[in-house]
């Protein structure tokens, strides 16, 4: 299941990117950004290069700007994957890193979110993070969930899905080929009681939506035609549900 997809373009991370600050969320060090006035939530899950990666913080405050207070737990305890070392290749890293202790890890950070009394949470995952948001997604611990070229997920994870779900997934993708992508969509597509959105974007690989080159005007453009396309299901599925109440 572990490609080198996953490993492609990896980020230059930046502990101090971003203009949000880390603070601790239900146990973990998570990097905050927006109003928490707002009382609408959400919850990024980072692929395995984890939370500190500029361009997840770039979404983090674009998804800020829409009136959310967005959550970006560090779910890799400071050790994220790297790639240049040589003793601690991915199928090793993964074993202290597994998806599901990562979907145990934010039960507490949801929970502390609704201390916090926040109303409505909604979590989008990227790769890695995509499998701990689809098991999110099977339980009533959020109300809304974007799933970004995942990794991991099975048919049978999404037919266990129990809230509106959007799922972007790329033209060039081992991890969750097209053809998978589609079982999905069919999948949901039968579910007529989840809301649902899958789209397959042309040319682009795994990684594309937080592992973009900032400089390649294509890569970026692609980028943020999936930045908006999350952002509207959460406008739609996590404010919208704020509106109605």
């Amino acid at each position: 299941m572990s490609g080198p997809q996953c490993c492609s373009n990896p980020p230059t991370i930046h502990p101090s990117s971003g203009s949000g600050h880390v603070e601790k969320i239900g146990g973990l060090d998570s990097y905050v950004t927006g109003s928490p006035d707002s009382k609408l939530a959400i919850l990024l899950v980072s692929d395995i290069f984890g939370f500190e990666a500029p361009n997840l913080r770039k979404l983090a405050a674009k998804v800020a700007a829409a009136g959310f207070f967005v959550v970006v737990p560090d779910f890799l305890y400071g050790d994220p994957y790297a790639p240049e070392d040589a003793n601690r290749p991915l199928p090793v890293w993964i074993k202290d890193h597994g998806p599901a202790k990562g979907f145990e890890d934010a039960k507490p950070v949801l929970g502390a979110l609704r201390r916090k009394g926040f109303s409505a949470v909604g979590a989008a995952g990227f790769c890695w993070g995509g499998k701990v948001v689809v098991e999110l997604a099977k339980h009533n611990f959020i109300q809304a969930a974007v799933l970004c070229h995942p990794s991991f997920v099975t048919v049978d994870d999404i037919k266990d899905v129990k809230v509106p779900i959007s799922i972007l997934g790329a033209e060039i993708d081992h991890m969750s080929p097209p053809e998978v992508v589609k079982q999905f969509e069919e999948v949901l597509t039968a579910k007529s009681e989840v809301k649902s959105h899958v789209k397959i974007f042309p040319k682009v690989a795994h990684g594309w939506t937080v592992r973009y080159n900032v400089e390649d005007k294509a890569a970026v453009k692609c980028a943020e035609e999936a930045h908006q396309n999350l952002l509207e299901w959460f406008l739609n599925h996590v404010k919208g549900i704020r509106s109605s109440l």
